[in-house]
């Protein structure tokens, strides 16, 4: 904050002034410019070749669709009601209890079939559910 000379009329001057801020970041700007390409050059490196390896896949989701006639089903088999989807999905989580479930839609389903489907799900004890949708 600069001051003047004390006098009866004129106060003191209460702009900062930002020139010297400006001129420090345009220097700054203009080493970023500098500096930035020579960091995107790397080293070259002759990497050791190995063995091509089999990735380790664990247990794929389960598959559950709902189609756009509310017809259920589970790895593309359909169930005859949600007494009979949790009968399956509590003997599915019986042979792996780490199970996950992905969950197919379709759009023209009403949501309160969707939330009835889900219910049962967690009521069969299954907790990892995703939902798969299809990008725009």
């Amino acid at each position: 904050m600069a001051f003047k000379p004390q006098s009866d009329s004129e106060d003191a001057m209460s702009d900062i002034n930002v020139t010297p801020l400006v001129d420090v970041m345009l220097v700054l700007v203009i080493i970023l410019l500098v500096t930035a390409p020579l960091l995107t050059q790397s080293v070259n490196v002759s990497l050791p070749k190995t063995a091509e390896t089999v990735a380790d896949v664990k247990q794929q989701p389960l598959q559950l669709g709902i189609d756009a006639q509310g017809v259920i089903t589970v790895n593309k088999e359909p169930q005859a009601d949600l007494a009979a989807l949790e009968v399956t999905l509590k003997n599915e989580l019986a042979k792996s209890p780490d199970t996950g479930l992905h969950l197919y839609a379709d759009q023209a389903v009403v949501y309160a079939k969707v939330a009835e489907v889900m219910a049962t799900v967690q009521h069969a004890g299954i907790t990892k559910i995703a939902f798969v949708t299809v990008e725009k």
